[in-house]
């Protein structure tokens, strides 16, 4: 694998033609007095070094084509507190790394790196704390002049060029979601065969992340929406924590993160295991937007494509529900299905659940490529109004997989989930 991630970097230096690229992990975060979140290296850096300590800036050199990694210095009283650390040796060789050097020493030789470079890739403005040592790095540079040393003169955004590089996933990385869409799915299985009436969402929530770690996914992908009844109509629900009432739904959203990747699944369901007639109506819907939705995904197919199918889809559903009046064109013209359908039919997946990658290119829609992974999740969200039949009140329903884009079309790998209603009433029954 840190093959790979050397590979990536050449390629990238490559892209760059010249000049120096500098790239932070991200800083541990204090959770409350002296005990810190579960560190998570920054997303693009993992992905270019494979490293997974704090406290790491990585340095390219597209002139010469070296990597550099600055990363903590061996300390073995540390070591003893919070374990092991690779030290820059180690993670030179470990890594694929050209050099290696404390990060102690990073103010003190980065102006002899920069100096003579035409260009400085690096985020600007997405990490405060590097840009200002970025400027006194440059500002060293400058104060050389009776040498004639000149800092690079000309910045660039290298989140650009990482992000489009990102979009596309290679053999690893397919694996990698492949496995973690496998790992989410059981989670949901799980979650299927213990749900009864009476219980409460965090138990439920206890279910899926009992699956996660016990498959080596230590924590989800990102905060796990157990949903029952009502609560399913807040898009981002994450109280958790709500009884499960017999004749309701369940919403679950929820994926495991496996080496850095994300996994994303939703399914919606019924407590007491059997729909209901309104629930069943509502439901049909929904699936056979998200259907007509991944139909759509293949290479070439614009990325607007599969959200204009389920779109009409759900539009027809509302207007059979008695939800809206009028035509599909007519009530996609207005907006006014936004009332039970106010989000995107679905987004990038990767090393973060919500993955980088322009939609659009020069104001066009973008086509879809072969090693693109993307979600397709339609919904419906009925809250009580006005114009709302009694039936259909509170009924929340998401049907969400991970879609991979093949040579040829394209890989459902988070289908091991059943959503088709008589499937999901067998599994639930035990039968």
């Amino acid at each position: 694998m840190h093959q790979t991630h050397a590979d990536r970097r050449t390629r990238l230096m490559a892209q760059m033609g010249e000049g120096i690229a500098v790239l932070a992990t991200a800083p541990e975060v204090i959770r409350n007095a002296d005990s810190h979140y579960p560190y998570r290296p920054d997303s693009h850096f993992f992905y270019l070094s494979g490293f997974t300590e704090p406290e790491a800036v990585l340095v390219l050199d597209a002139g010469s084509g070296r990597s550099i990694l600055f990363c903590r210095a061996k300390h073995p009283d540390r070591e003893v507190w919070d374990g092991f650390r690779y030290g820059p040796e180690g993670a030179r060789e470990r890594f694929g790394f050209d050099e290696a050097w404390p990060i102690d020493e990073l103010d003190q030789r980065m102006p002899d790196i920069l100096s003579g470079q035409k260009s400085l890739w690096w985020g600007v403005g997405r990490n405060p704390a590097l840009d200002q040592r970025a400027h006194g790095w440059l500002e060293a540079v400058r104060q050389r002049y009776r040498t004639g040393e000149q800092p690079p003169a000309v910045y660039h955004d290298l989140f650009a060029l990482v992000d489009e590089m990102r979009m596309v996933k290679d053999e690893s990385e397919r694996a990698i979601l492949r496995r973690a869409g496998q790992i989410s799915a059981e989670g949901h299985l799980a979650a299927m065969r213990a749900t009864r009436p009476g219980m409460y969402e965090y138990q439920v929530e206890a279910e899926i992340l009992h699956v996660f770690i016990r498959n080596g996914a230590r924590y989800p992908s990102y905060e796990s929406i157990v949903a029952g009844g009502g609560n399913a109509c807040t898009l981002h629900y994450a109280a958790n924590n709500a009884r499960l009432n017999n004749g309701d739904l369940l919403l679950i959203d929820a994926g495991c993160e496996l080496n850095g990747y994300a996994g994303d699944i939703t399914r919606t369901f019924p407590v007491n295991g059997k729909f209901s007639a309104a629930q069943r109506d509502v439901y049909e819907i929904v699936l056979a937007a998200e259907l007509a939705g991944i139909d759509k995904v293949r290479p070439g197919a614009l990325w607007n494509e599969p959200g204009d199918a389920a779109l009409r889809v759900l539009v027809q559903g509302m207007l059979d529900l008695k939800l809206l009046n009028g035509s599909v064109d007519g009530v996609i013209e207005s907006g006014s299905f936004r009332q039970f359908y106010m989000h995107g039919i679905g987004h990038m997946i990767g090393l973060d659940v919500h993955d980088v990658g322009q939609r659009k290119l020069h104001g066009a829609w973008r086509a879809y490529q072969p090693g693109m992974c993307t979600t397709i999740e339609p919904g419906l969200y009925i809250r009580p109004a006005d114009n709302v039949p009694e039936a259909l009140h509170n009924i929340g329903i998401r049907i969400e997989d991970d879609v991979l884009v093949t040579d040829t079309g394209h890989e459902v790998y988070t289908e091991a989930v059943p959503k088709r209603i008589d499937e999901i009433e067998i599994l639930m029954q035990g039968i």
